[in-house]
């Protein structure tokens, strides 16, 4: 059995297989403070408030009458019993089965609106709950270009991958994440009121919610003959797309291949010939990318997936790539057409000779709150979703004869084929 000192033994560097930067009597890492990197032990990551959350933000699916009663009830809870400010798109105030629903009239005046693109929710927002599917939870990372609050996700979709909650006894589930221990008074102002505990407080704190960052893509678009300076201004314009799941690079409505250079750090590494390219999140691993034959890689791995589109290349197999570097995709120079870049599946536009897409890991994660951890969470996930490894299982030996039985025929076989040989 593991003891404590056991698990502060584990191994929790980015950048080497042990914490420990030293290499023999004259070896070790170059300091660089910019670049370096620890990665805490993912079940380490808790979720505690340095003062009580007084706002959330309630997104649900669209176009879904299953979904109505569900987000009447608690959007009701939300405002009556916990006194909180909720806030919802203006899109949903002009449901027409909301419209007409008599339970939703006596407090549909205390809902607070915004318009996507329009209103900035970065300061406004604690708390983030999704009624839908994984769609839902794609739309909340999309809304938010920093720091995103803390989201909890219930699966009313067709997939369900990303949102672990069943909605029965909600209200039990959404107060134990509302009511979990404050911190003392003497931490730093943050930008949302999300603290993740250190490893060194887990042990002493487990009652709190597991979290699971995802990491997030940064993506821009550079235009042929761009300045440095346009370029450095349009990132800090937050004109940057921040991906949840993947960028996709494609061929569009051309019947030709796409020809796509990929650079990372600066350097050529291949030329993509084929349908296109996924460049996705460890999120993103098991959607798209894992349909296109890529690996399935667990949310909190620090990594970035590239991964072809029906390469018109045997030896063109899927990479994974460290998550601190950055790629930068362009058309090549002898393509026959243009090319095309979807974020989420949103916001598709085209890129063409001279144009070039830039892809980093954002410095901003989505903190995905767990059901039950990290760990449990993401396995369900793969068994009831995708039906990871499902087969049935090989029968057992059920008595003393059957072994018996196999041991014969084996011994007719050696029998049979030393005739054979003979």
């Amino acid at each position: 059995m593991a003891t404590l000192c056991d698990k502060y033994l584990r191994t929790r560097s980015l950048n080497a297989p042990s914490p420990i930067y030293q290499f023999g009597p004259c070896g070790r890492i170059m300091k660089n403070s910019t670049v370096v990197m620890t990665i805490q032990d993912p079940a380490s990551q808790r979720l505690t408030w340095n003062k009580p959350p007084i706002s959330v933000l309630v997104i649900k699916k669209i176009h879904d009458s299953l979904v109505i009663q569900p987000f009447i009830d608690l959007v009701r809870w939300l405002i009556w019993e916990k006194k909180m400010s909720v806030y919802v798109e203006s899109a949903v105030m002009d449901d027409p089965q909301l419209k007409t629903n008599q339970l939703f009239q006596p407090f549909k005046d205390k809902l607070c609106t915004f318009r996507e693109g329009m209103d900035d929710l970065t300061d406004k927002v604690d708390f983030i709950i999704c009624l839908g599917g994984d769609g839902t939870l794609l739309y909340a990372s999309s809304l938010f270009q920093q720091s995103v609050p803390p989201v909890m996700a219930f699966h009313m979709g067709s997939l369900g991958f990303l949102t672990p909650f069943e909605f029965d006894n909600f209200q039990d589930q959404v107060s134990n994440v509302l009511e979990g221990n404050h911190l003392p008074h003497c931490l730093p102002n943050t930008a949302h009121t999300l603290v993740i505990l250190t490893h060194e407080s887990y042990y002493t704190t487990s009652g709190h919610a597991a979290l699971t960052l995802r990491s997030r893509l940064r993506c821009l678009i550079v235009r042929k003959n761009e300045t440095i300076s346009a370029i450095e201004k349009l990132s800090k314009q937050n004109t940057c797309h921040l991906v949840l799941n993947e960028v996709v690079v494609d061929r569009g409505p051309s019947p030709y291949l796409s020809n796509i250079d990929l650079y990372i750090d600066g350097k050529h590494i291949t030329t993509v010939q084929g349908d296109g390219l996924i460049v996705s999140t460890p999120t993103g691993s098991t959607a798209y990318a894992v349909a296109a034959g890529a690996a399935m890689v667990h949310p909190s791995v620090p990594a970035i997936m590239v991964t072809p589109i029906c390469p018109h290349s045997l030896s063109f197999r899927p990479i994974v790539v460290p998550a601190g570097v950055e790629l930068k995709i362009c058309v090549s120079p002898d393509s026959r057409n243009s090319a095309w870049v979807s974020f989420d599946g949103r916001n598709r536009q085209e890129i063409q000779l001279g144009d070039s897409l830039r892809v980093t890991t954002s410095i901003f994660p989505v903190p995905s709150i767990c059901a039950e951890d990290q760990i449990s969470d993401w396995f369900d996930s793969l068994a009831e979703c995708l039906h990871w490894n499902v087969r049935r299982k090989q029968r057992q030996f059920d008595e003393y004869s059957d072994l018996l039985h196999s041991s014969s025929n084996d011994s007719l076989d050696k029998q049979h084929f030393d005739g054979i040989e003979s």
